[in-house]
């Protein structure tokens, strides 16, 4: 099975001129899940995760599918304001301004090892905050898994420094 043929693709979304790469139909398909996760495995080494992350909101099942392989936790990092409780946050520069983003207090545990997960790798900049954000309440960051890479937005430079794995490029 191509995973690729699984991704549909949305002219004009989220406004004219962008083409969204939806995983709608890939997370519906079990047996394309199950590819994913299987894929990922031979990725990711169970000693180099204690939790995984996943970046609101289309990470959230990635990671989550991914903590449940793994017999590991899942946390999840959302949006301002979408948390209850204490949140630790970082703010960050978008395409048209800036944005923010927050883990709960005692969500992560100084020098737990968590793998980032979110559906998609553009411009990098999303991923680079949820890193700083693990760092900077005390996790290490072992990686990030994509389903997805956009390529020409070179998003990979920026989380250069990480390790960072995306099953289908474009």
């Amino acid at each position: 099975m191509n995973l690729r043929d699984k991704i549909a693709e949305i002219p004009d979304f989220p406004k004219k001129g962008i083409l969204f790469r939806d995983i709608s139909p890939l997370l519906r398909d079990p047996a394309a899940l199950s590819l994913l996760i299987e894929e990922f495995t031979k990725i990711i080494h169970p000693n180099d995760v204690d939790i995984f992350a996943g970046i609101e909101s289309r990470g959230f099942p990635l990671a989550c599918a991914l903590a449940l392989k793994y017999n590991k936790g899942m946390i999840m990092i959302r949006k301002q304001g979408k948390l209850p409780g204490a949140t630790h946050k970082v703010s960050y520069n978008i395409e048209y301004g800036s944005a923010t983003m927050e883990i709960q207090v005692g969500a992560l545990k100084k020098g737990q090892k968590v793998y980032i997960c979110d559906d998609l790798l553009a411009t990098g900049g999303t991923a680079k905050a949820a890193a700083k954000l693990v760092e900077k309440i005390g996790g290490k960051v072992s990686g990030f898994a994509f389903i997805i890479e956009l390529t020409d937005l070179k998003g990979s430079k920026i989380i250069k420094d990480y390790k960072h794995n995306a099953l289908v490029k474009y």
